[in-house]
């Protein structure tokens, strides 16, 4: 569809205010701000902080893992989804998601295609750009979406995954919304540009002690502009003749010290997206957050990321059968230093919530042989047994073998290791023990 088409498309809306900044946004999708600076969703990328909170949001959620889950009998039990697994043609899972979380940052929404395979299953998603929609309402309250001007398609041909709004129709785009703030970080962008590139000269008299014609003065201040412009000539020596004096104006201290606006608004940006100054490089200012890289990490997760995820997980739930839904592993993010895991892993191994196998696996590792098994604490013994009333007379050989390799065990978790009871077995061996009775299932 043709600029031309579009404007005047949007021009017969009754719903498009016919202001000049509505004008403007039509012939240009730029918005012009009170900066005297037209901001629109790709120009704000080239503001360093802004480049770089979009790619911390949009790339650590697109990198945690997006698993399909059903639940039956209260029990959580994941299981396989095709969508899931590989939603595009050639894009990857992390490339897809990295592409639509970028969107909802920039322009309020994502889109996306459902394309279906002959049994009109839902069998792969393509982003479409949000430049290209225009949401609405049917008549009968359902959603449907202008694509380059085209009516007809509805939620059965599109995926929507609206950001912040107020209408229950579309999101917000957080550069339309906070576009002065935007705006004073391209001029202050622009302004140190122009401050560094005219040789940090701001303004200068160039005088002569003879009379000079319109076009001689012209002659005069370009010759004197391109041997005074640019970093490089900044400590150069000029030499004026027929008389010529420079007289350089006082820079306004306002002037010199442009980098503080700069920096302020790398704490606008910051504030716009939720991220902590310290993820966009800027460690002047501390983290109210809390002091440690964990309690930041979760604060992260937690305040500006777990609400996008959230949207994308109740909106492709919806592509999915009933019962299944999706569900992105925020556990990587989470993950503690060495020491405070084996903390934690102790303590949930003691009171039989993990098994050694769950421990390894959240570890990355592979299974072991009889690791599934769970124990209570060492004075109970194992989980779902009935408890002996004999004493420690009543303690046979291979109990007492599980019971001192389930000791060794908890030691060497307490330091961050994790044994099976084969393992611990043969330490205690070593130490003279003589723990040879096998026991059932041959690992702790």
């Amino acid at each position: 569809m043709t600029v031309a088409r579009r404007v005047l498309m949007s021009l017969e809306d009754p719903q498009v205010p016919i202001s000049s900044a509505s004008i403007s946004e039509l012939f240009g999708g730029e918005t012009l701000t009170d900066s005297g600076t037209r901001v629109t969703e790709k120009k704000v990328l080239g503001i360093p902080a802004t480049w770089r909170a979009v790619n911390v949001v949009a790339g650590s959620s697109a990198a945690l893992p997006l698993h399909a889950f059903s639940k039956k009998d209260g029990k959580r039990e994941q299981v396989e989804s095709k969508l899931l697994d590989s939603p595009h043609l050639d894009l990857t899972p992390f490339e897809l998601w990295e592409i639509n979380f970028g969107h909802m940052l920039l322009w309020g929404n994502s889109y996306q295609w459902k394309k279906r395979n002959q049994l009109d299953e839902i069998r792969e998603l393509w982003p479409i750009h949000p430049s290209r929609v225009k949401p609405g309402r049917a008549t009968d309250g359902t959603k449907v979406y202008q694509i380059d001007g085209d009516k007809g398609y509805s939620d059965r041909d599109i995926l929507h995954i609206p950001g912040f709004g107020y209408d229950g129709i579309a999101g917000i785009a957080p550069v339309t919304a906070a576009r002065q703030g935007f705006g004073l970080a391209l001029s202050a962008e622009e302004f140190g540009a122009r401050f560094f590139g005219s040789g940090s000269l701001a303004t200068g008299i160039l005088s002569t002690e003879q009379k000079l014609t319109p076009e001689q003065a012209d002659n005069l201040q370009k010759r004197w502009k391109s041997k005074r412009s640019g970093l490089s000539k900044a400590h150069e020596i000029i030499v004026l003749d027929s008389g010529a004096n420079f007289q350089q104006l006082t820079i306004p201290p306002e002037d010199a010290q442009f980098l503080q606006t700069r920096s302020f608004q790398v704490s606008e940006i910051a504030r716009i997206f939720g991220v902590p100054p310290h993820m966009l490089m800027d460690t002047d200012k501390s983290t109210s957050w809390g002091t440690g890289i964990e309690s930041q990490a979760i604060g992260f997760v937690t305040y500006t990321l777990r609400p996008w995820l959230t949207r994308v997980e109740q909106r492709v739930s919806r592509l999915l059968p009933t019962g299944v839904y999706a569900k992105f592993g925020v556990e990587g993010l989470l993950r503690a230093d060495s020491a405070a895991r084996s903390e934690f892993y102790t303590k949930m191994w003691n009171l039989g919530a993990f098994s050694t196998n769950d421990i390894r696996e959240l570890e990355d590792r592979s299974p072991v042989d009889g690791g599934d098994i769970r124990y209570r604490p060492l004075n109970m013994g194992l989980l779902g047994a009935v408890d002996g009333s004999g004493g420690a007379e009543s303690v046979s050989p291979e109990q007492q073998a599980r019971l001192v390799a389930e000791l060794i065990q908890k030691i060497y978790l307490g330091v961050g290791t994790v044994l099976t009871a084969d393992e611990a077995r043969m330490i205690a061996n070593q130490a003279g023990a003589g723990l040879t009775a096998p026991y059932a299932g041959g690992t702790a």
